[in-house]
C-alpha cells in the first residue's frame, strides 16, 4: 500500500506540473519576454508546490530523469523506478488530456501551436536540441542530487529545486521549449501529434543522458570530498 501511495503521488504531481506548465505556455506563449518568464516561473512554482505536498510521500520526482538519477545513486529500487516512471508518464498524459479538453471547450488560441510541446526547430535541429536538453537536465539533476543529500536542507530543498527548474526554463524555452523531463514531453506530444511526435525521442533520450552524466559527476565530487575529509 505504501508503494501504491508513492505512485499515486507521482501521478498527481506530474499531472499538475504538465497541466499548469503547458497551460501557461498555451495561454501566454513561449516567446522571449513576459510570457517566456511567466511560463518558466509557472513550471518552477509547480515543482515548489508539489514538493511540499507530496515530497514526504514519494520524494516528488515527477520526472523520469530525476528518478533515473535516484536509481543510479541507489536511492530507490529498480521496482520503484519502474513504478515511478509509469505513474509519471500516466500523470503527464492525464494533465495534457485535461489541457487539450479545456482548449477544445473554451476555444482559446494555442499560442504554441503544439499544446506546449517541445521542438527542435529553434535549437538548430536534432543535434542542437539534444545538446541543450542534455546540459540543462545535467544542471537540474545535479542540483537535486546535491540539495536532497543533506537532510538538514530538507526545508528549503523544494524552493531550491523549483528555482533551478525556473532558470533552466528561462534558458531553454527559446531553444526547445524546455523539457528536461521525458514525461512532460510525452504528455502534450500525444495530443499535438505530427512534429511533436516525430522529435519526441530527443526529449526522452537527452534528459536521460543528462541525468546519467549528473550522477557520474556527483559521485566523483562526493568521492573527492570524502578523500579530503579522510586526509584531515
Amino acid at each position: 500500500m505504501s508503494k501504491f501511495r508513492k505512485y499515486i503521488a507521482e501521478f498527481i504531481g506530474t499531472l499538475v506540473l504538465v497541466f499548469m506548465g503547458c497551460a501557461s505556455a498555451v495561454l501566454l506563449g513561449a516567446g522571449v519576454g513576459g510570457g517566456h518568464l511567466a511560463v518558466a516561473l509557472t513550471f518552477g512554482l509547480s515543482i515548489v508546490a508539489m514538493a511540499y505536498v507530496i515530497g514526504n510521500i514519494s520524494g516528488c520526482h515527477i520526472n523520469p530523469a530525476v528518478s533515473l538519477g535516484a536509481l543510479l545513486d541507489k536511492r530507490i529500487s529498480i521496482a520503484d523506478f519502474c513504478g515511478y516512471v509509469v505513474a509519471q508518464v500516466a500523470g503527464a498524459i492525464a494533465g495534457a488530456a485535461i489541457l487539450f479538453a479545456l482548449t477544445e471547450i473554451t476555444g482559446v488560441i494555442d499560442q504554441t501551436g503544439l499544446l506546449g510541446s517541445n521542438t527542435v526547430t529553434n535549437a538548430g535541429g536534432i543535434g542542437g536540441a539534444f545538446l541543450v536538453e542534455g546540459i540543462l537536465t545535467f544542471i537540474f539533476v545535479l542540483t537535486i542530487l546535491g540539495v536532497t543529500a543533506d537532510e538538514s536542507k530538507g526545508g528549503v530543498a523544494g524552493v531550491v529545486i523549483g528555482l533551478t527548474l525556473t532558470f533552466v526554463h528561462i534558458v531553454g524555452i527559446p531553444l526547445t521549449g524546455t523539457s528536461v523531463n521525458p514525461a512532460r514531453s510525452i504528455g502534450p506530444a500525444i495530443f499535438a501529434r505530427e512534429e511533436a511526435l516525430t522529435d519526441l525521442w530527443v526529449f526522452i533520450a537527452a534528459p536521460l543522458a543528462g541525468a546519467i552524466l549528473a550522477v557520474l559527476v556527483y559521485k566523483l565530487i562526493k568521492e573527492r570530498m570524502a578523500t579530503k575529509k579522510a586526509k584531515r
